[in-house]
């Protein structure tokens, strides 16, 4: 399977963070809270609002609509 975008990703499987494409200001902030290339990353929820609640080492973070489809991701491998 190729990359796809986090906002695409199946509930509760591991994926692996591939490359991010937002703007400067939101990658760094990404970056400080632990999202960068390499990470694993696994959706828990989908709410309504669009916004995913994902699982990344280890803590919960809700994250929008526009930050998940620009980020790219593969299936971890295990």
């Amino acid at each position: 399977m190729g990359n796809i975008n986090l906002w695409d990703a199946e509930l509760k499987k591991e994926y692996t963070v591939e490359n991010i494409f937002l703007e400067n200001p939101i990658s760094r902030r990404l970056e400080a809270l632990g999202i960068n290339e390499g990470t694993p990353v696994c959706v828990l929820t989908r709410k309504r609002s669009g916004a995913l609640i994902v699982k990344i080492r280890g803590t919960r973070l809700a994250l929008g609509k526009h930050i998940t489809s620009n980020i790219e991701i593969k299936e971890a491998v295990k």
